[in-house]
């Protein structure tokens, strides 16, 4: 951890006036441009080398993080695609059906073709570099078969890392969620719907996040399924970028300029602050080079501000909305706006890095006493029977449920016991049960009293399916 902190710390000649943005206004002083991309460039990679160590060793940082959240047919892999700047199948392998994919894309001018390199399972480190499209489909396929087999469950919040390393890609990192879904897929059981929405309220909970939500155009705001599950998680929308995708799809139903200006207003359903972008990429799945795939991407930005200027009788407010049409618009606000939340979290992170450093030291040197000390044997023994003695004293005590060791540093809420248990919600259950006191956090006796409680609420909250007078006499 202490290595963390070390290259996490901002350069001397760090200010509050560094840009980020492309779209930014371009500084005309080509050494403070140089110098300010170095300094981006630091920081992004040293909160992707924290964010592997986070997700290696368990720990729980409050790093900015963007949060891919949909349907899953609503163009979260497409989009994922379209930002690497290359394909590999993402979507045949189903990633985001079972199982988070933290995806690390990193802008290397001398990378021209793409290198992805996936972290290690429980470890740091990452693996060789991949350059086959089919093998980096092939490893995500692969590791989410092994786990869900060794955990024997049908989805797992377990995220797999993967660092892409490419000329054509941004400095950005997003953790891809598994899609939602109404209804569990052949082979899988019933509740795997339920497992999903939970897992990914769970991960787009925590307030460091932004959520990246998509939805295809041809659904209505009024109806949208998954809106309210996004509302419920940041009820007005102050961390949640809203992305419409597919628009092409809805561009043939305008004919007046209000339709077009209406429409991409979504005025009555988002909040006047709430300005979603509409995307379009390249629908044929064919196979051509990743130089194609991205002319083509280029070609649906032109193809659809051309058909809202030339085919639209008045053509559309563009001064109110053109920034937010186009997959290259979103890009950029992307790489923007989490770079911006880098610089702004880097105080506070350096802050909780230093003190994290100085616990883990002084936990070490008292390790180190520890040791030292059982070079006498009888301090050895003497503490021995200290130790058996005093665990003998709190068996019965713990198992009451009393509060000595501290249930704040050993104790458990019913959140954290459901995620270190793996469980996502209460089979059968959609509802969200909260039994008493489910925020303190207990252990023992007073944390199996609560369970049980819990498990009542569940059992009474399914409800049983009717029984015919016949049936019951029979």
């Amino acid at each position: 951890m202490a290595a963390s902190v070390a290259f996490m710390k901002p350069p001397a000649a760090y200010t509050t006036n560094d840009t980020f943005s492309s779209s930014s206004p371009v500084s005309t002083n080509h050494h403070e441009t140089t110098d300010s991309s170095s300094f981006s460039k630091s920081r992004f990679e040293a909160y992707n080398r924290l964010q592997s160590a986070v997700v290696a060793f368990g720990e729980k940082l409050p790093i900015p993080e963007i949060v891919a959240l949909g349907g899953q047919s609503d163009g979260k892999s497409s989009l994922l695609e379209a930002l690497l700047g290359f394909r590999f199948n993402v979507r045949e392998v189903e990633m985001g059906t079972r199982r988070p994919l933290i995806l690390q894309m990193v802008h290397d001018p001398t990378a021209l073709d793409p290198r992805c390199r996936f972290q290690e399972e429980d470890s740091e480190e990452y693996g060789r570099p991949i350059v086959l499209s089919a093998e980096i489909a092939d490893t995500i396929k692969s590791r989410t078969e092994a786990l869900l087999k060794q955990t024997k469950t049908a989805v797992s919040s377990k995220p797999i890392v993967m660092r892409a390393e490419y000329a054509h890609c941004p400095n950005l990192t997003i953790i891809d969620t598994p899609g939602f879904v109404l209804k569990a897929k052949k082979g899988e059981p019933e509740s795997t719907p339920e497992e999903i929405l939970s897992m990914v309220i769970s991960l787009a909970s925590p307030p460091n996040r932004i959520l990246l939500f998509l939805q295809q155009s041809s659904v209505e705001w009024c109806s949208s399924l998954w809106l309210d599950a996004i509302r419920n998680i940041d009820p007005t929308f102050r961390r949640t970028l809203i992305v419409v995708s597919k628009f092409d799809n809805r561009l043939k139903e305008f004919t007046e300029r209000w339709e077009v200006d209406r429409y991409l207003s979504a005025s009555g359903y988002l909040g006047e602050k709430t300005h979603p972008f509409f995307v379009a990429l390249p629908k044929e799945r064919t196979e051509v080079s990743n130089d194609e795939f991205r002319k083509q991407i280029s070609q649906v930005d032109s193809d659809v501000l051309r058909h809202l200027k030339e085919n639209v009788k008045g053509g559309y407010d563009e001064e109110t909305y053109k920034s937010h049409i186009g997959f290259g618009r979103l890009r950029d606000y992307l790489e923007s706006e989490l770079q911006k939340k880098y610089k702004e979290a880097t105080p506070a992170t350096l802050a909780l890095l230093e003190q994290r450093c100085s616990e883990v030291t002084a936990q070490l040197n008292i390790l180190d006493s520890k040791i030292q000390a059982t070079s006498d044997v009888a301090h050895l023994r003497r503490s021995s029977m200290s130790f058996a003695s005093s665990i003998c004293n709190h068996v019965g005590a713990l198992l009451d449920g009393a509060a000595d060791p501290d249930p704040e540093q050993w104790g458990k809420t019913t959140e954290e016991e459901k995620s270190e248990c793996g469980m996502g919600s209460w089979p059968g259950v959609i509802s969200n049960i909260k039994p008493p006191n489910s925020t303190m956090r207990l252990y023992g006796g007073a944390a199996f009293e609560r369970v049980m409680h819990e498990f009542r609420l569940a059992a009474y909250s399914v409800e049983c399916p009717t029984v015919s007078r016949q049936k019951v006499e029979s």
